[in-house]
């Protein structure tokens, strides 16, 4: 079975389909000379070895349109993939680092502890159906992943974002939990191609990105990956979601009432 079988690798299919199944740097590299992408200062964002020279991995991206790739390493391999596919958004990712960098006091803070958290874990989710979004959002996985299953699948799409997401799920485990934005969209929308759709998330991701609209980890929503349907042959059982320690109640679900 190929290492890319669950549908959670659609969004890197088209370079996996380009690829060996293992991590080589040299030929992501020559796929970004065929699909050049240019930082916000103009920089061709290139894939270079590790330089021992002792400048900050964002810096380096702002500086000269470098991202240090480490050869035979799925966490960097994917990385370059995501950047090729969400170009957009890795962009603004790097720039809003930049930001904070250069804010008095903001070596590493809240900003770049949440940038960090969804540019390795981050995953989109969208659908048509607000409803839907809502449980997810408290937490109320049987009733979302079980009752309202056709639903998810007709009208909710999943489509991971961070790279070291991509990389677990080579050998996805139990508890795997992503970070989530979640966004309704129209169902014309859900009628659009994958490439289409996979560039309106990438320009929407961005756009929310630039404006500052993600400053603290908690501003993303765990989910569960094993939950959505597709994912593990284990979730066609009702009973695969009684699992309380990974389909957990959350914060909002088990606060106590204001008095």
């Amino acid at each position: 079975m190929s290492l890319y079988a669950s549908p959670l690798f659609n969004p890197l299919r088209p370079w996996l389909d380009r690829l060996p199944q293992m991590p080589d740097a040299s030929a992501v590299a020559e796929l970004a000379e065929q699909f050049p992408i240019h930082a916000a200062n103009g920089q061709r964002i290139r894939f270079v070895p590790p330089r021992p020279d002792g400048l900050v991995y964002e810096c380096r991206i702002w500086d000269s349109g470098e991202v240090e790739t480490r050869p035979d390493n799925w966490h960097d391999f994917f990385n370059a993939l995501v950047w090729l596919r969400f170009p957009q958004t890795k962009i603004a990712v790097s720039a809003a680092h930049m930001r904070a960098m250069q804010a008095p006091g903001e070596a590493r803070g809240t900003t770049r502890d949440a940038l960090t958290h969804f540019d390795e874990c981050g995953i989109v989710v969208l659908s048509s159906q607000p409803e839907l979004l809502e449980l997810l959002r408290n937490f109320q996985w049987k009733e979302l992943f079980v009752e309202r299953r056709a639903e998810v699948i007709r009208c909710m799409r999943f489509v991971i974002f961070g790279h070291a997401t991509y990389e677990q799920m080579l050998r996805p485990f139990r508890g795997l939990t992503a970070k989530a934005v979640l966004y309704e969209v129209s169902e014309a929308w859900l009628e659009m191609g994958d490439s289409e759709q996979l560039a309106a998330v990438d320009k929407l991701l961005a756009a929310d990105l630039i404006s500052g609209r993600y400053t603290r980890p908690r501003d993303f929503q765990p989910l569960p990956l094993l939950g959505i349907p597709g994912v593990t042959p284990d979730s066609e059982d009702p009973a695969y979601y009684d699992d309380t320690w990974q389909f957990r109640p959350g914060r909002r679900a088990t606060a106590k009432p204001a008095a």
